[in-house]
Formats: structure tokens, sequence, C-alpha cells
């Protein structure tokens, strides 16, 4: 919790929703089976019990769906298949009466192709103003009928689309999702008066959708891949040059004119009071690029992916936490930190599932939450979920369909809440979610994991508890011994151990542990491998 006058998105706990996902009503368009507006009111108790501070809630607004709601066709309704615009009014009084803020999700990058502007570009034909909202393009070869460059959407494929003109139009996502032309003026026009919509109902934050990519290169050019990669998924190399923080030629992504929308928007939230916020999605390589979003004038925050990136490693945690520090001190900014989210594999299945992995992401999160900053948690990680194989008739990722490969269906299995069989609590009646889940989630409901000592929900609960009693500091010392990592905050001593062997547990008086630790009383003992702990010396009252 935020000390007094301090802003309260620096130290928050944020906690994601995945809307189809969370929790059904069973009464709106999508019934039991898909999660709506109602059903995360009705477990917003749940949210506020655990500890968290802020919810973030995925898009929810007008859409075909074809991209589970980042194909937007109206920024200023709600689907009908997730409720109505009093039912978001209601969302938003709830959470505030409960302690609770709330995130809304912005995606400026592009809009649905059923978006009434897009729909008026394919009318108007080329050269018109219409065109001009978004990025169409004469194609190249002697009859136009090659792409206009060579540059890959990210769920794979040509990012080009033609139209029957000849034209083509860019999407670096789904063909369904045409991105915006951000130079031009009637963009920044229309979503100033899209964060004004919901900042007037009360939304405290927005989560802005790929907001590294809102300006291409004017130039448009052609990708250059860096020497032996050529003829590789640009995608895929991308990834490898953030986990290396190397150079990686990106005409599509991280353009410096980015900054001026969002210097514009600091500038709107700033005419509103209670500390509105943005929150960046910027897939920046390293951590000064990420910092360049964080600037005093532009957004709050920006996602810390490196952790997320990094491997199951004390070395590799220790130097995401310093250069973390070291990019965001210069601007004055608060890191944030993330595990897990909709569009990544769950973080006990990365660090290699089963009881392993669910050893390694809890202690993983026990030492995440003792660093200073914001902390996000993506749905159902508190009960220890794993990344689920979802069957190829069952997949919806767009990516799936566009390349083959098993997309991001398996992190957003619908939330199991209580019974042995799905589904699981998630909806009124018997109906299998959009998503079917597990047969064997039955022990990993809230219901069963509730009061159990030592359940992963339990842990969360006393962690996030524990976590508002923490010295209030800025920074951390952070070093690494052999395979094991240890961050001093104040007089709390956090220990990681990440090697494959015991080590010697200090002296003092145990907080918490991820696991089982054999120390009792303040007597020393030994720290397993996987294994987490928050330590203070002995004798001092918490």
């Amino acid at each position: 919790m935020s000390a007094p006058g301090r802003e309260w998105w620096r130290d928050a706990v944020v906690y994601q929703v995945y809307v189809r996902s969370f929790a059904s009503s069973g009464e709106r368009g999508g019934g039991p089976g898909i999660g709506d507006l109602p059903g995360i009111t009705s477990r917003l108790p749940y949210l506020r019990d655990l500890g968290v501070d802020a919810v973030w809630i995925t898009p929810f607004y007008t859409s075909p769906q074809h991209d589970h709601g980042y194909d937007v066709a109206d920024y200023l309704d709600v689907d009908r298949l997730f409720g109505t615009l009093d039912d978001a009014d209601d969302l938003i009084a709830r959470a505030h009466e409960l302690g609770l803020r709330v995130i809304v999700d912005l995606v400026p990058n592009h809009t649905s192709d059923e978006h009434a502007w897009f729909r008026a570009a394919l009318a108007a034909g080329p050269g018109s103003p219409e065109r001009a909202r978004y990025l169409f393009r004469d194609g190249r070869g002697a009859d136009g009928s090659e792409p206009p460059n060579n540059w890959r959407s990210v769920f794979g494929g040509p990012a080009w689309t033609r139209v029957p003109d000849g034209q083509w139009y860019l999407h670096l996502f789904d063909t369904t999702q045409p991105d915006l032309d951000w130079r031009n003026p009637e963009i920044g026009d229309m979503f100033e008066a899209v964060l004004r919509f919901w900042l007037d109902r009360g939304a405290d934050g927005f989560r802005v959708d790929v907001a590294h990519g809102l300006v291409k290169e004017a130039s448009l050019r052609d990708q250059e891949m860096p020497p032996g990669t050529e003829g590789r998924d640009p995608n895929r190399v991308r990834e490898e040059s953030m986990v290396a923080r190397t150079d990686f030629d990106e005409p599509m992504w991280d353009q410096p004119e980015t900054h001026d929308v969002y210097r514009r928007w600091h500038r709107v939230l700033a005419d509103y009071d209670g500390d509105r916020m943005d929150v960046a999605e910027a897939w920046a390589r390293t951590p000064e690029a990420i910092a360049a979003y964080v600037r005093p004038d532009e957004m709050q925050q920006a996602f810390n992916f490196l952790w997320l990136l990094a491997g199951w490693s004390a070395q590799e945690f220790a130097d995401v936490v310093t250069s973390t520090f070291a990019a965001m001190d210069p601007v004055g900014a608060s890191p944030t930190w993330v595990l897990s989210n909709h569009d990544v594999v769950r973080h006990v299945t990365r660090y290699g599932g089963g009881a392993q992995g669910l050893a390694r992401a809890r202690a993983a999160t026990l030492t995440m939450l003792a660093l200073p900053g914001s902390s996000y948690h993506y749905q159902g990680e508190e009960l220890g979920l794993e990344q689920v194989d979802v069957a190829p008739e069952d997949r919806q990722d767009p990516s799936w369909f566009r390349t083959g490969e098993v997309g991001r269906d398996g992190c957003r299995v619908p939330v199991p809440w209580s019974g042995d069989a799905p589904p699981y609590g998630f909806g009124p009646g018997t109906l299998q979610p959009w998503i079917p889940q597990p047969l064997d989630w039955a022990g990993l409901t809230v219901q069963a994991q509730t009061g159990v000592e030592g359940s992963t929900l339990e842990l969360y609960r006393a962690a996030l508890a524990a976590r508002r009693e923490l010295p209030a500091v800025d920074a951390v010392d952070v070093r690494v011994e052999a395979d094991v990592l240890v961050v001093e905050r104040g007089d709390v001593t956090v220990v990681l151990n990440c090697g494959t062997t015991e080590v010697p547990l200090p002296e003092g008086e145990l907080l918490l542990a991820s696991g089982p630790v054999d120390a009792a009383g303040g007597v020393a003992g030994s720290l397993p491998p996987d294994t987490a702990v928050w330590l203070r010396p002995a004798g001092r009252s918490r």
C-alpha cells in the first residue's frame, strides 16, 4: 500500500482479469460459458480479500471477437456478450466501494475491420480522407500484386492484405485488425475522446495495448534482418534480441514520435483527480528503452517483461533487478514486475511444470513481491494453474489459425472457483466454458484451497498481507551467492535458492516461505532448492 501522499500506482498490486475467463453471471449474451462484467462484479470481494489494490480488465468493448476483444469496433460501448454500459458503471462503482481501483484496457494501435472508420475507408477508395486514417498503400511489382514491404504479422504471415481495388492495408496482427495511421491528427483526437469517456465514468487508469507500436517509420521501408537470420520469422528473432538486449532493425516498432502521443495523454490524465494512470505494454529490448515511456511527462508505468523472459537463474534475476532500477531511477519512475499474463505461457509451466514448476513459481512470486514498485498478477496464478494443452478442435487464438502453432489459449482457460467437475463454479449450470477446463482441477479451485495451510492461494494471501508491512523504500540491495539470490529491503532479507542443493539459511525470524523450510524459532537451518524466504533479524517486531 502506498504511503500517504504517494501515488497509489507506485506500489500497487494489480490483478489482471481476462474478461471471457474470470467469472460468468450466465445472464449476458454469452450465457454461462462466457465471462462477463456482472460476473466480475460478483467476484470483486474475493479480490479485495486476496489483498490486491487494483483490477485490470481486458477489453470489453463492442467487437466481433476475432481476437477476443482486441479488435475493437466501438470504443465507447460494451459488447453485449459481456454486458452493458450500466454493467460497466456498476463494476467500477462496486470496485471503488471495496477500495479497488479499475484499469481499463485500451487498444490504440489498430481497430477492428468492422469499425465504422475502416468500413468507410473501404467504401471511399484510394486517396480518400477515410483511407488516410489507416495505412493503405499501393503494392510493389508491375501490377502491384506484391505487398508494399516485407513486414510480417505478429500472428504469422504477411502484415499486409490486399483489397478488391488493388491497394493493401497494414495489420501487424490479424487481418481483421487494421493498423491506424497515428501521423493523422484525427486519430489522436479520437483517442483523447475515448480516454475522457472512460475517465468520466470513473476509470482509474488504462493499460495500453501495443504501446510501442502506434507510429511507424514514415518510409515504411523493408525490415533488415541481422546476418545469419535471413529467412527466419522476425518475431522470433525479436524475442531473442530482447533476451540478449541487442539491437534489431524495427521500422514498425518503438518510433520516437510515439512518445508525443503519451505526452498528450499525460496532459489529459492531469485534468482528473485521483492519480489516474497509464501503464504501457511496451515490448522494448532494454530497460533504458522501457524507461523512455515513463519519463515525467509521459506514462506513469510500463510493464517490465525482462523478468518474465529470464530463465530460472539467480544471476539472470539479479541482472533484471539491478538493470531495472538503474534505468528507472533517472526518470523518477517506479518499476513494475510481472511473471504471467494472457499472452504468455503460465510461469508454473515455463519453470518446468509439475511439482518443480509450481515450487519455482511460488518462489519467484514471493521474491518478486518483496521488490519495490508495482506487481502485476494474472488471474489464476494465485491458484497455481499451469498452462493447459488445449485440444486442437477447442483452440480459438487467431495465431493458431494463421500459423498452425499452438497459441495462447492454454493460459486463457476459465478460472475454477468451486466444485469437483467443470465448470467448477465458473458460471451457473453445468455448461463447459468457452475453452474446456481440465477434469483434474478439482483440487485447484478457490474453494478447495481456501483455508488450507500451504496452498498456493493461502501463500498469496499471506504474502500480499505481509507486503503491506514491508519497509517503504525505493531501492534494494541485490547480490548473488553461487546459485542463490539475496535481496535486502530495509531490515527484511529475501533469499531465493535457484540451485539444485540445499543451502544454509541465515539466522533470523522467518516471516514467509514459499515451501517447506528446515527452520523454527529463529534457529538457522537449510533452504531447499526452488524455495524463497523472507527473513527479519530475530527479536525485531514487524
